[in-house]
């Protein structure tokens, strides 16, 4: 058994190599499936139109070896990156904030301890391009700068493209476009959704959103990680990459479908809870184990659990979520 994944990130000592093996020579058939339609759909181009079909196909996965093509091509990075020729290269070039560079060093080391690829000791070491990415983007978008939890959602990003300039483009998509305000310094965007995600829990699994009002716990104890992280560190690494398939066609209505269907789905054990400590321990609970292993079937559930999910409806909550934050200052 390898103690190491496929993406360079080691194995938990409680691995469970048996069950993991029996779900992923399963999902191996699956991978080839979709890899022999996916080839017919891009028949050699390196471009595809937005379309029903293109959606579908993304929400079944996208293969490795075309992931990053399409997440350049649906994001809009592709276009910006044609549109704006050696603009990285330059900024890598330009003056520097020494403050964001300190705060860019500061977390290096600190960025997926557990991979093998990101360690000083292995060459190519990725810290490299990753610090080179993040030193970009903090002079790139300046309101931004660089924030706790961007780290990781490079490294990912590195970690697919192996390429410096279309990780930096991606970022900016997440960043600049599908997540709103997530990373500014008040963190608005992020605490106005995971108010949100409450709301939506009311509607959807009054029970649980009841328990939680009863024993006073705050959604932002229990779900901020998966907001900042994008579920990086939070589900295994296959799941987190078939959720940013969607993630990058579709926007950030996935991450309130994926938070949903966890949810629901663990609805009775997360009931049982009769505490406060008792209740963010089972919010850390409902993150592992088949369900998120299984993400083939994972996936089929977030598009069907949480029932209809309009774009309309969670920008209508977030309106009223942010007034509301606002308001308390």
């Amino acid at each position: 058994f390898c103690r190491v994944d496929p993406y360079g990130f080691e194995r938990p000592e409680d691995f469970d190599y048996a069950s993991y093996e029996a779900f992923f020579s399963r999902y191996l058939v699956v991978l080839t499936r979709r890899a022999i339609k996916w080839s017919k759909l891009l028949k050699g181009n390196n471009s595809i139109q937005k379309s029903l079909k293109v959606k579908r196909y993304i929400r079944k996965g996208i293969p490795n070896e075309h992931r990053a093509l399409i997440w350049m091509i649906v994001s809009g990075a592709q276009t910006n990156m044609e549109q704006n020729p050696g603009y990285y290269h330059r900024l890598l070039e330009g003056e520097k904030n020494d403050k964001l560079v300190e705060a860019i060093k500061t977390d290096m080391n600190r960025t997926f301890p557990d991979n093998v690829k990101f360690r000083k000791t292995t060459d190519p070491c990725l810290q490299d391009p990753l610090y080179n990415v993040l030193v970009a983007y903090g002079h790139h978008n300046k309101a931004v700068g660089y924030c706790q939890g961007m780290n990781f959602i490079a490294g990912y990003l590195i970690l697919i493209t192996k390429n410096e300039e279309e990780s930096f483009w991606l970022l900016d998509a997440l960043i600049g476009r599908i997540l709103p305000d997530y990373y500014s310094p008040a963190m608005l965007g992020l605490k106005t959704d995971q108010e949100v995600l409450g709301e939506l829990v009311k509607m959807k699994v009054p029970a649980v959103a009841e328990l939680m009002e009863r024993h006073g716990v705050m959604w932002t104890l229990v779900v901020s990680r998966w907001f900042i992280c994008l579920f990086i560190d939070i589900l295994p690494v296959e799941t987190v990459l078939r959720i940013w398939d969607c993630l990058f066609y579709e926007g950030s209505k996935i991450i309130f479908r994926v938070a949903l269907t966890l949810i629901k789905q663990h609805q009775a054990f997360i009931l049982e809870a009769t505490n406060f400590p008792d209740i963010c321990d089972r919010f850390k609970q409902i993150t592992k184990g088949t369900l998120v292993t299984e993400c083939h079937s994972f996936m089929q559930k977030i598009f069907t659990d949480p029932g209809s999910l309009s774009m309309a409806t969670i920008n209508k909550l977030r309106e009223t979520c942010r007034e509301k934050l606002l308001s308390q200052g």
